[in-house]
């Protein structure tokens, strides 16, 4: 009996496939109504922070709508904090799917990535729709900047998940501490507020922040009037991401045989 001998591509293509599959499974069907969740969570803080904007009588963003202005940040932002969270602990999640010589740890988070990125797509498109139904302009100034500045954010999520997936497993403490700063990165992010308006002596110090520049990019290349600041880079957002995609893949390499072996 002769049998078909697959590539290597086709073997991890089919690995990919499945492991997407086992994840949208579980991530949709994690808790009761997660799917809702998915929608429900960027909602709830727009809804929280035009409150504290109206409390402010800070009613609209120079140059932009506040609600579009919020649901493209905090959208944004949400994929990929979701890709970096969650990619980090890929491997630890998947260890029993290791035992199968197919199966290697850079597999799982690459695959937990893809699927935070094409969630977040999704979700976006559904609020972005549902603002346009009451009446705001949701169709971007300039598509492909916007593309690009979500993009850049979705690759700077992707580094940080191949980085943090290793490195929590090899030391769990930095795991810990890694979760420890998803709430002041909520901050310094710029997602509740203009950067441009960040006095420029802090606001460089900000800028070292890459997700910085992703929101600033997406939200000056939807927003035709919206002041963005000088400093946000496509440049330094794609340089921070390639780097740490390198350094992740290269982690992932070197410590494969270890983390199959955690």
């Amino acid at each position: 009996m002769s049998g078909t001998v697959r590539s290597a591509s086709a073997v991890t293509l089919s690995v990919w496939k499945a492991l997407f599959l086992r994840e949208a499974v579980s991530r949709i069907s994690s808790g009761r109504a997660a799917w809702a969740w998915l929608l429900f969570e960027p909602v709830v803080h727009v809804a929280f922070i035009l409150v504290l904007f109206t409390l402010v009588r800070m009613r609209v963003v120079p140059g932009a709508e506040a609600a579009v202005w919020l649901l493209v940040g905090l959208s944004s932002f949400f994929t990929a904090r979701n890709i970096y969270s969650r990619g980090m602990e890929a491997i630890n999640a998947n260890e029993a799917l290791f035992a199968y010589r197919q199966v290697i740890p850079v597999d799982a988070v690459l695959v937990r990535a893809a699927l935070e990125a094409f969630l977040g797509v999704i979700v976006a498109m559904l609020l972005l729709v549902g603002a346009g139904l009451f009446g705001f302009q949701v169709v971007p100034h300039d598509p492909l900047g916007a593309l690009a500045g979500f993009a850049g954010l979705c690759l700077c999520g992707l580094g940080l998940g191949l980085i943090l997936s290793v490195a929590s497993e090899l030391v769990p403490e930095l795991g810990k501490v890694a979760r420890l700063l998803f709430t002041p990165l909520y901050f310094l992010s710029g997602v509740m507020f203009p950067v441009s308006l960040v006095p420029p002596q802090y606001r460089e110090i900000l800028f070292y922040n890459p997700f910085a520049h992703g929101l600033e990019l997406a939200r000056g290349a939807f927003f035709p009037l919206y002041h963005a600041a000088p400093e946000a880079s496509f440049g330094y957002l794609y340089g921070f991401a390639l780097t740490t995609i390198f350094l992740g893949l290269s982690l992932q390499v070197r410590y494969a045989v270890r983390l199959r072996a955690q």
